[in-house]
């Protein structure tokens, strides 16, 4: 078995089981872990996360492989799978740890994630101005065990039904060509 190289995306988009359920689906996508990125606090918890007060987001930290998957193929999704033109929330999740940030781990990824931005800005896709922040990564910090695979594990609870399951289905109406 050859050896893969991976590497690592890292997108805040709302509610990190949100954009988790959507990044597990695509090809060359290996793992998706859940967890918190961009703050202060050192292994914060959810609820210090929730309160807002560690600058943390809620994030996907996504491992993939580029030969299946392109970093720009993931960008474009991630902008196509929430809303970036809100500020500081996705529907009725407020609060800067549900900011739309893309934490870049290289100089590359930066360079691609603002061109994407900026190519789906002139295209007009939204009516609004794009609000998502391009950051250099600087620490992650994965969530609980019950956040991980969270959509996967809990089909029938509301949230997951009423919020992320209709992302998820828009999501493979649009690009089922990448789908596993």
């Amino acid at each position: 078995m050859e050896n893969k190289i991976l590497q690592i995306a890292t997108f805040g988009g709302g509610c990190f089981w949100c954009v988790e359920a959507v990044f597990k689906e695509l090809k060359g996508v290996e793992k998706v872990t859940s967890g918190y990125a961009g703050g202060s606090e050192k292994n914060p918890t959810y609820r210090q996360v929730c309160d807002g007060e560690t600058g943390h987001a809620e994030v996907a930290q996504i491992e993939f492989d580029p030969s299946v998957i392109s970093y720009e193929t993931l960008v474009e999704v991630f902008f196509l799978a929430h809303d970036p033109t809100t500020l500081n929330r996705q529907g009725n999740d407020v609060g800067t740890q549900y900011r739309s940030v893309i934490f870049h781990h290289t100089d590359e990824q930066k360079k691609i994630a603002e061109a994407v931005k900026s190519r789906i800005e002139k295209e007009k896709i939204y009516r609004n101005p794009i609000v998502t922040e391009i950051a250099p990564f600087a620490n992650f910090y994965a969530a609980e065990d019950y956040h991980q695979n969270y959509y996967e594990e809990n089909p029938q609870q509301p949230y997951c039904r009423v919020v992320i399951d209709p992302k998820v289905t828009k999501f493979r109406q649009k690009f089922k060509e990448l789908l596993k």
